[in-house]
């Protein structure tokens, strides 16, 4: 029974938007539970100056962390004005737009001074977070502020594209490898969908990098240089090409496919690569942009998986890398039938 959320009046997502009453399709209310869980924890877990920590190993990363988890719980269907995790998302919001003040005299890097070394996934996930954000908050002048930020932050990934179409860990590389390149892609789309000048000679260059990168089993490598096929990239590429808008692209099929052949919901090891949260944060995406059965199959099983390796405290510990990443990740895998956050829909 749902009796005791109700009552508490913390249900997080009890209905599609604009759909009182409603779940949507395949959503159960065990997954809706699992959801209240997780994004409880999140709340509880974050830190007073708005911020996350990845509550595990490989550094702090408190930049990646914070949007994603803030990503999560917009996922729920808050915002940073409304809803029961409103509070936490406006403060992680504060707290990256602080960042990008204190770099580099507001050259537009999200990034802490811990972080330099590796800032550039983070930059990605917070121009997503971000420009959700942006669509969403209730007070003009803070919008504005939002909007600048976001604009700074788009000139700096169009500045440290490589030559190659692709981005590396930090702003001045002129190198490239698959797994930044992606968050790089969906920061700037997530930006030019709210409104944010996006050049797009930048994005088509990064698309190209990802079709370029491709091999003939139908799996991308590590970068575009040479390497053999990485399933999480392979997966993530997907969503690149979904979001970018090429549906009906052979190769963004092929890449499916051979992500059918060697990811598994199942298992953490070996054929994933081993990083089993990234692989589904990006796979999930491919097949709800797909739909139909091949969502409905994946939603269930995926869904029966986070049910079991969701711990007591209502987290998920995530590659190793820690439970913020691994319940952040799991929220967006389990809400994207709300369809609350639109740089996940098609």
């Amino acid at each position: 029974m749902l009796l005791p959320a109700l009552v508490m009046g913390l249900l997080v997502c009890p209905s599609l938007p604009g759909e009182p009453g409603r779940l949507p399709d395949h959503v159960t209310p065990e997954i809706v539970r699992m959801i209240e869980r997780g994004a409880q924890y999140l709340v509880r877990t974050q830190n007073p100056d708005g911020s996350w920590n990845n509550q595990g190993g490989y550094g702090r990363y408190p930049t990646a962390m914070t949007a994603l988890a803030g990503t999560g719980l917009l996922a729920t269907g808050s915002t940073p004005t409304r809803g029961p995790y409103s509070k936490a998302i406006s403060k992680a919001a504060e707290f990256l737009m602080n960042q990008s003040r204190r770099n580099g005299q507001n050259n537009g890097l999200f990034a802490t001074p811990a972080e330099q070394g590796r800032s550039l996934h983070g930059h990605g996930f917070t121009l997503l977070f971000l420009a959700e954000v942006y669509g969403m908050e209730g007070d003009p002048a803070r919008q504005r502020r939002i909007h600048d930020i976001l604009n700074r932050g788009v000139r700096l990934t169009e500045r440290s594209q490589s030559r190659a179409g692709g981005w590396l860990y930090t702003p001045n590389q002129d190198g490239d490898e698959g797994s930044v390149t992606v968050t790089q892609i969906q920061g700037l789309r997530a930006c030019q969908n709210s409104g944010i000048r996006v050049n797009l000679k930048t994005i088509n260059r990064a698309v190209r990098y990802i079709e370029q990168s491709a091999n003939p089993d139908g799996g991308i490598r590590y970068s575009i240089g040479a390497g053999s096929s990485r399933p999480p990239l392979t997966a993530a590429a997907v969503a690149t090409l979904y979001n970018a808008g090429k549906y009906d692209s052979p190769l963004a099929l092929k890449c499916l496919r051979y992500c059918d052949r060697t990811i598994s919901v199942h298992s953490e090891i070996n054929r994933s690569w081993g990083h089993y949260f990234y692989t589904h944060l990006y796979l999930a995406q491919a097949k709800y942009q797909r739909g139909k059965k091949e969502w409905a199959d994946y939603y269930r099983t995926i869904s029966r998986r986070l049910q079991s390796t969701q711990a007591s405290d209502g987290s998920w510990m995530g590659d190793q890398v820690g439970t913020t990443y691994g319940t952040a990740i799991a929220l967006i895998i389990l809400q994207l039938p709300y369809r609350y956050v639109p740089a996940y829909q098609r």
